[in-house]
């Protein structure tokens, strides 16, 4: 599982994934889905967004158990990305169809 900060245009949006690369052909179709097409994305550390998240990491981590998926942990933009500093996002990895 990886939780990602992804900057789709609209503002900042934290989530958890089970794919394992963000450039991976099922990652970038389900982002589609969603009407993203272009991106630019940081993988955070995953201790981190547990530590900052609580039970609701917790609940949707669970819920992505088993499958090949993503869910949302938070869609508030601002604290998606004040929750997280520049030093602790990985690279960034771009994307655009």
């Amino acid at each position: 599982m990886k939780a990602l900060l992804i900057f789709p245009g609209t503002g900042p949006i934290l989530i958890l994934t089970t794919y394992e690369s963000m450039e991976e052909s099922g990652f970038i179709e389900k982002m589609g889905q969603k009407g993203v097409t272009k991106f630019i994305a940081f993988e955070v550390p995953l201790e981190k967004a547990r530590a900052r998240y609580g039970a609701r990491y917790d609940i949707i981590a669970a819920d992505l158990q088993g499958s090949e998926d993503m869910r949302v942990l938070d869609y508030n933009s601002h604290t998606a990305f004040h929750n997280f500093s520049f030093k602790e996002l990985g690279e960034a990895v771009r994307y655009e169809k």
